[in-house]
């Protein structure tokens, strides 16, 4: 599993929409679309931002599972 396809299912399973997480770390729905589109990748401090949001690591986020 990817890191674009981890942000959108934590964000599936939280319930939020595009532009809730988007709010809640501050980027724009556009941002979050990249990120789960895998066209972009959140910046660092986005990262832990979204690691603190989930409840998992950063580690978490980016380790790539088959």
């Amino acid at each position: 599993m990817t890191l674009a396809e981890k942000i959108f299912d934590l964000r599936k399973k939280n319930g939020w929409s595009q532009e809730e997480l988007a709010e809640k770390c501050a980027v724009s729905r556009q941002s979050v679309s990249k990120w789960e589109q895998g066209i972009s990748d959140p910046s660092t401090s986005n990262l832990f931002a979204l690691a603190k949001l989930f409840g998992v690591s950063v580690e978490e986020l980016l380790k790539e599972v088959e």
